[in-house]
């Protein structure tokens, strides 16, 4: 299979970036609402625990909106324009694509039912409190467990409020801190919200006009990532197939096995253009979160190293991806010490050419995120020497 050129890449990447919102600065404007713009868009922000630096679920939409505060997330919460569930993990989703969370919730075959089921008894028990008092937190319910308790096992009635949770008898009404407040759906979700499951046909259509809208070509796989179903995967290649006969999409071939499906007008319009920006990325960003789409389209190999055995770590453990013009060119090892408000750049490993515009832009990012991050200071390490003239 012969590799495409190299501007065939270049084009894949600015468009990729085009559709996340990176490519330029505030494509869907600024504010509370250009903020849900972006979710709708991107079509889902992953929720994350970790807090080295700020949150991914934060980090991501400051990313895209640069005057973006921690409270438009919760305001659109609040505000019933956003429910929480699993999209490939916990993460916020627009309220409008509730009906496509359906078939995960009433699944019969494991993907809701992680969680042991707890007795009925429990059950009832949760349900009628909530009833009756209204939204609840696992920590008002008490721990019946005897004996040791690790970190990780979570007591019975917590395990038991997940699994309402993913079967959608109970929502996510908001979160204090960062602890989730259980209500019943009835109780949180809008009555203009559509709540009829949809096909198979249905849900295999939003999964690609999802993926094709918020990164602008995918391959099969990627569409399903992390779903299970040959049925839905053979419904998604059929349709697929459908859109290339109808010419609405492009199949190409990456030369490695690869084959990618591209927005027909999007690929023969002319190539976006960018700015001289740089953007530190987290994680769990949307245009990183699947690593063979950095391999493939980026020629960059990512892996969050906070889940790796700290002997076999190579770049640190809370690595961010560097984003420069169109092209993903190093990660930077970052820790906010919030009681010093300093911003601690341990490690900078930049491993692509970058020319002479390249420090000035990398400094005022890194100062940008240390403001993002709540602190006043940058520390970079000794070793390194920035060049800002």
């Amino acid at each position: 299979m012969k590799k495409p050129a190299a501007s065939i890449f270049k084009k894949l990447r600015r468009i990729a970036l085009d559709r996340q919102g990176l490519l330029k600065t505030d494509s869907f404007g600024r504010g509370k609402n250009a903020t849900l713009r972006a979710i709708e868009h991107i079509a889902y922000v992953q929720i994350d625990t970790i807090s080295v630096v700020e949150r991914a679920h934060h980090h991501v939409l400051w990313s895209r909106v640069s005057n973006y505060q921690s409270k438009f997330l919760d305001q659109l919460v609040k505000e019933r324009r956003l429910f929480e569930y699993w999209f490939h993990a916990a993460a916020w989703l627009p309220m409008r694509d509730y009906r496509f969370a359906l078939p995960r919730m009433n699944s019969k075959d494991g993907e809701r039912n992680w969680f042991e089921k707890s007795d009925k008894k429990l059950i009832r028990h949760i349900l009628k409190r909530i009833r009756e008092e209204g939204p609840l937190r696992a920590r008002d319910f008490e721990d019946t467990r005897k004996g040791k308790k690790e970190w990780w096992d979570w007591k019975p009635a917590k395990r038991a409020l997940e699994q309402l949770f993913m079967e959608g008898e109970l929502m996510v009404s908001q979160r204090e801190g960062f602890q989730k407040v259980y209500d019943l759906r009835e109780h949180v979700l809008p009555d203009w919200v559509d709540t009829t499951e949809p096909t198979l046909p249905e849900y295999a259509a939003h999964l690609i006009d999802t993926t094709l809208r918020s990164h602008g070509f995918a391959t099969q796989k990627s569409m399903t990532y992390l779903r299970k179903g040959k049925e839905l995967r053979d419904t998604i290649t059929e349709q697929l197939n459908a859109r290339v006969d109808a010419k609405q999409l492009v199949k190409l071939e990456l030369g490695n096995n690869s084959v990618i499906y591209v927005d027909a007008d999007m690929f023969e319009s002319r190539t976006p253009r960018n700015n001289n920006s740089v953007r530190i990325l987290s994680p769990f960003d949307n245009v990183i979160i699947q690593r063979e789409r950095g391999r493939d389209i980026f020629d960059f190999d990512y892996q969050i190293e906070c889940y790796v055995p700290e002997a076999k770590r190579q770049f640190g453990y809370f690595c961010l991806p560097v984003l420069y013009r169109d092209e993903l060119v190093g990660r930077i090892d970052c820790k906010a010490q919030r009681k010093e408000q300093q911003l601690e750049v341990k490690s900078v490993h930049i491993e692509r050419l970058v020319d002479n515009d390249f420090n000035a832009a990398f400094l005022e990012a890194l100062n940008l995120f240390t403001g993002f991050n709540g602190c006043e200071q940058l520390k970079l390490p000794n070793s390194f020497k920035l060049d800002s003239g």
